[in-house]
């Protein structure tokens, strides 16, 4: 897979590590057509989730829609009833609890590098008792430029004080193994939402998995 054993892994969080994003999704869908009066498809809504919520509004409606004030209160009760639809199906996709206590055995240090706002993160790491995996935890509030942008995987590889080119990450949107290829990183791709035609443009991947049983994850260690 790589001819060098990486020092890093990044991970972006949702649709990579849980297999939550038709979740985002439904949220996402009924607060822009029903509370918002947006006219836009369940696929087309699919085509946005990516970067930052306020970044979704503004493709949606455009920069200056909303204030400010607004585009918080509207982020805040998307992830509320995110949450509550997705907490009885919370758990991490097959294989993952396995490959990070190898990976922490293999003295590879582990980030997250999300769009999520901590909020999500939290609700994710404490729920499913992972927090201890991770040496650092980039999200929203901590960039100023979401994916594709490479800003959350460069900070999340500063932090960790590892080269870009020592990383792998694990992503599941096109946009994010984007913001990975733009940081310089290699990546392997979650199919949970994604098909891999829609990754055709991408230089950086090297394997797709369905989840982390798959044995080809073997060959990083």
């Amino acid at each position: 897979m790589t001819n060098n054993k990486p020092k890093a892994f990044l991970f972006d969080l949702n649709g990579t590590m849980i297999d939550d994003m038709a979740f985002h999704n439904q949220a996402w869908h009924n607060i822009l057509t029903k509370d918002l009066g947006a006219n836009i498809s369940f696929d087309a809504v699919k085509k946005q989730m990516y970067g930052k919520n306020q970044d979704l509004l503004e493709r949606v409606f455009g920069i200056g829609h909303f204030s400010q004030e607004q585009i918080d209160q509207i982020s805040i009760e998307k992830e509320h009833r995110y949450q509550a639809a997705y907490k009885k199906h919370l758990t991490l996709i097959a294989g993952l609890g396995d490959f990070l206590e190898k990976a922490k055995q293999s003295h590879i240090q582990m980030a997250i590098g999300s769009a999520a706002i901590p909020f999500n993160i939290n609700f994710v790491l404490d729920n499913l008792n992972i927090r201890s995996f991770f040496k650092a935890i980039v999200s929203a509030e901590d960039v100023v430029n979401s994916k594709p942008d490479p800003e959350t995987f460069s900070k999340g590889a500063e932090i960790l004080g590892v080269a870009a080119s020592e990383c792998i990450v694990f992503e599941d949107a096109p946009k994010g193994v984007e913001a990975a290829q733009n940081a310089g990183m290699k990546c392997i791709v979650l199919t949970t939402m994604h098909n891999k035609e829609e990754f055709a443009a991408y230089h950086n991947i090297i394997s797709f998995i369905e989840d982390y049983t798959d044995p080809v994850l073997q060959e990083l260690f």
